[in-house]
C-alpha cells in the first residue's frame, strides 16, 4: 500500500472564513450581518487568508524534512552538462608556418535586441600546420589477372603540371583508389586540393553525384579508413580542373607501400540501388590527373558551451572552523585539472588545497573543501563537538588574513548551449589568420542542472543500491549516475552458473547505447560506437563499487540490422514522396535500439523480431490504400539488404534490432 504524505493541517481558506462566523453568535449575539459587505467579515477574510498562509508553510515542513534526510545521505543535485561541438577554424588563406589557436578560445552565437551570446570555449590547443604530401599512388585493376596494383606518380612532375595519368583502371571499378601519402599528422584539419583534370576524361557519370568518396587512414586495424566529409568540389566528379575541401577524421600512420605515412584516398564506392535511382553512374572512362597542389586551410577542434573564469579572489580568512565563500558564477561545471582552492600566505607560495564530496574522513591536517556546483557555495571543514566534551576539527583552518584564491572554474552548460549547426559564427578574440569560424554539427549532450523533483526521484535507487553494485538492476543504475549525458540505455547482463558455460565466474556485462541527439531517425554504425573517454569513465565509476569477485565488461550490444523492403498504394492524389517519408520515419523509429520495440523504450534485448511486427508498424498510417507486401532481411550495418528474406530474425540475449536501408516500391 502507497503511502500518503498528511498534511499537518487541511483547512483551506473558506474553512475558517466559516468556522469564524460560526463563532460570532457566541461572543456577539448583536453581530447580525455575515454578508462579505460588512467590516466585520472582511477582518475575518483577511485574518483568514493570512492564517491560509501559515498553513502553507507549515504544510512544507515534510518535504523540508526529506531534504534534511537527503542531505545527510549526501545526495546533492547534479551540476548541468555543457554541451559540446566541434568548432573548424578558417585560415584567411593558406599558410606555410603552423598556426595556433589557443585553449580557451571563445566562439558564440549572434547576439540579438532580445537574446544573448550562447558562448563556447575550446578544450586544447589547435595547431593548424601546412601539409607535407610526400607521395602518390593509384590503386588500378591489372588487366591480366585482375588482382589489384599500385602505381607510384612522380610528385614534383605533378606539383609542376608536367604530369598527366589515369587516376584509375582505364574502367574505374569498385575500390580503385588515388592515395596521397603525408609525412605529418593533418588530423581534424581542412585540408584543400587543386586539381587539374584533363575534360576528356571521367566520362559517363552525372557531374553532381560523384560515384567515389574521400576516406583518412586511421592506424586501427579493424577500421583503417574512415570518411572524410566534402566541404566543397568544384571538379565535377574530376570532369575538369577545381578545388576539393575535405575535413580530416582523427589520423594514424598506416605502412602502405610508400611507407609509414598518414593516407588520404578517393576511393570509387559501390553504386547503391537507392543512389542509382537518384541517378548516380559509374564511370566509363576514368579520370586523367595532370596537377594537384595542396594545402591546409583551417582546423577543427572540439568546444564546450562554458566560460572559464581564472583566479577569483574569495576573501580572507578569519582563522575560524566552517567558513563559506561564494563563487561569483554559477552553476559551477565539473572541475578539470588545476581548478581548486589556493591559500595564499604572506611570504609563501600558493597552497592548493582538495575538494571532497563530504568531511566525514577528514582531520585537523585535511586540506580540504566542498564546492556545491549549483549554488556555487564554498564551504571550509566544520568542528564538532564529540561525547567526551572535545572538539574536533573535520579539516584543516586557513590562518589568519590568508587570501583564498579559487584558481580557476568553468560555469554555463545546459540545454540551451545544444545548438543548431552553422550558428556558432562569432569569434570573441581576433586571432591572427583567422578568417571565420563555423560548426558543421549541431551541439549536443547538454544537460539542464538537476531538479529538486528529480534528486528525490534518486532516493529510492540510491538506498537500494547504497551505492555499491551487486544485482543487475544496481549496475543499470549506477551507469547512468556516471555519465547521464553520454548513455541513451543501458543493459547489465550476469550469466548463472547453470547458463555460464565458458563465461568466468563473477563475469558482468554492461551493454551501453550512447545517447544521440535524434535517435528515432536513421542511424550510422559509427553513431553507435562508443567513445573510448566514455569507456573509460564508466569503467573506473563502477570499478570503485563493484564486488571484488566481479569481472566487469563494459561494451556495446550486438546490433543486428535488419532491412525491409514494403510494397504499398498510396492513396488518389497524395504525392509518394509524402507517403515514403512516414513509411520511411516508422520503420526507422521502430527497428530502433533507442526509440523502437512495442513500447517505443528501444528494442528489447533479445527478443526476436517477426514479419507481423514491420505489419503493426505500419498499420494505420494515413494515405496509404493497402500494404501489399513486407520482406525482410538481414543487411550490412547501416546498408542494404542481403541474401534471401526470412520471416524472423533471433536475436541473442544481448542482442538489439537496428535499422539498415529500408525501401519502399509503390504499386
Amino acid at each position: 500500500m502507497a503511502l500518503t504524505r498528511p498534511k499537518l493541517d487541511d483547512r483551506q481558506f473558506q474553512d475558517i472564513v466559516d468556522e469564524a462566523k460560526k463563532r460570532i453568535p457566541h461572543y456577539n449575539k448583536e453581530w447580525t450581518d455575515h454578508n462579505v459587505s460588512d467590516p466585520g467579515v472582511t477582518l475575518i477574510e483577511l485574518f483568514a487568508w493570512m492564517t491560509d498562509i501559515l498553513l502553507y508553510r507549515l504544510n512544507q515542513v515534510p518535504d523540508l524534512h526529506k531534504i534534511e534526510f537527503m542531505e545527510m545521505l549526501g545526495i546533492t543535485l547534479q551540476e548541468p552538462v555543457p554541451a559540446r561541438a566541434p568548432v573548424t577554424f578558417w585560415l584567411s588563406q593558406p599558410q606555410h608556418v603552423p598556426v595556433v589557436i589557443p585553449a580557451g578560445t571563445e566562439v558564440a552565437t549572434t547576439q540579438t535586441e532580445t537574446q544573448g551570446s550562447i558562448v563556447f570555449t575550446t578544450d586544447v590547443d589547435l595547431r593548424v600546420e601546412p601539409p607535407a604530401m610526400v607521395s602518390v599512388l593509384s590503386r588500378v585493376q591489372s588487366r591480366g589477372s585482375g588482382e589489384p596494383s599500385y602505381r607510384d606518380q612522380n610528385l614534383r612532375r605533378l606539383e609542376a603540371g608536367f604530369g598527366g595519368f589515369e587516376a584509375f583502371s582505364t574502367v574505374p571499378q569498385a575500390d580503385d583508389a588515388l592515395y596521397f601519402g603525408f609525412e605529418n599528422d593533418l588530423s581534424r584539419h581542412v585540408l584543400g586540393f587543386e586539381f587539374d583534370f584533363d575534360p576528356a576524361g571521367g566520362a559517363g557519370v552525372d557531374p553532381t553525384l560523384p560515384p567515389y568518396v574521400w576516406e583518412a587512414s586511421t592506424g586501427d586495424r579493424d577500421t583503417h579508413w574512415k570518411p572524410c566529409a566534402v566541404e566543397v568540389d568544384t571538379t565535377r566528379s574530376m570532369n575538369t580542373g577545381g578545388r576539393v575541401q575535405i575535413h580530416l577524421p582523427a589520423m594514424g600512420k598506416a605502412d602502405f607501400k610508400q611507407g609509414n605515412l598518414y593516407w588520404v584516398r578517393a576511393r570509387i564506392k559501390e553504386i547503391s540501388p537507392r543512389e542509382q535511382r537518384e541517378g548516380m553512374q559509374p564511370f566509363e572512362k576514368t579520370p586523367m590527373l595532370r596537377k594537384v597542389k595542396v594545402a591546409t586551410w583551417g582546423g577543427t577542434t572540439t568546444a564546450a558551451h562554458a566560460q572559464v573564469i581564472r583566479n577569483e579572489y574569495l576573501g580572507q580568512s578569519d582563522a575560524t572552523p566552517g567558513q563559506r565563500f561564494i563563487l561569483q558564477r554559477k552553476p559551477v561545471l565539473a572541475r578539470q585539472a588545476g581548478e581548486t582552492l589556493l591559500v595564499q600566505v604572506e611570504g609563501r607560495p600558493p597552497e592548493p588545497w582538495t575538494e571532497v564530496p563530504d568531511f566525514s574522513e577528514s582531520d585537523a591536517t585535511s586540506r580540504h573543501y566542498t564546492l556545491d556546483s549549483v549554488t556555487g557555495e564554498l564551504r571550509l571543514g566544520p568542528a564538532v563537538r564529540q561525547p567526551d566534551g572535545t572538539i574536533r576539527l573535520y579539516g584543516a583552518i586557513p590562518p589568519r588574513h590568508a587570501n583564498l584564491v579559487f584558481a580557476g572554474y568553468r560555469y554555463g552548460g545546459g540545454q540551451e548551449g545544444n545548438v543548431q549547426a552553422g550558428v556558432l559564427n562569432t569569434l570573441k578574440t581576433a586571432i591572427p589568420y583567422i578568417a571565420r569560424v563555423s560548426n558543421r554539427e549541431p551541439a549536443w549532450d547538454g544537460l539542464d542542472a538537476e531538479s529538486l523533483d528529480s534528486a528525490m526521484m534518486r532516493v529510492p535507487a540510491l538506498l537500494r543500491s547504497r551505492d555499491r553494485a551487486v544485482t543487475e538492476s544496481d549496475y543499470e543504475f549506477l551507469a547512468t549516475q556516471a555519465i547521464p549525458a553520454a548513455i541513451g540505455r543501458v543493459k547489465c547482463l550476469q550469466p548463472r552458473p547453470a547458463e555460464a558455460g565458458r563465461v568466468a565466474p563473477g563475469q558482468v556485462y554492461v551493454l551501453v547505447i550512447p545517447r544521440l541527439p535524434n535517435p528515432g531517425a536513421y542511424l550510422e554504425p559509427q553513431q553507435l560506437e562508443l567513445d573510448p573517454a566514455d569507456v573509460a569513465a564508466l569503467t573506473a565509476y563502477l570499478d570503485e563499487r563493484r564486488l571484488l569477485t566481479t569481472r566487469l565488461d563494459i561494451r556495446p550490444p550486438a546490433y543486428y540490422w535488419v532491412a525491409c523492403r514494403v510494397q504499398l498504394r498510396a492513396a488518389p492524389g497524395v504525392p509518394q514522396a509524402e507517403v515514403e517519408a512516414e513509411a520511411l520515419r516508422r520503420l526507422y523509429r521502430f527497428l530502433n535500439p533507442l526509440t523502437g520495440g512495442p513500447d517505443g523504450k528501444g528494442w528489447p534485448f533479445g527478443r526476436a523480431l517477426f514479419v507481423s511486427d514491420v505489419y503493426q508498424c505500419l498499420q494505420g498510417m494515413p494515405n496509404v490504400q493497402f500494404v501489399r507486401g513486407v520482406r525482410m532481411f538481414a543487411a550490412r550495418p547501416g546498408g542494404s539488404a542481403q541474401g534471401e528474406p526470412a520471416e524472423s530474425i533471433d536475436v541473442i540475449a544481448h542482442g538489439v534490432i537496428a535499422s539498415g536501408a529500408h525501401e519502399i516500391e509503390f504499386i
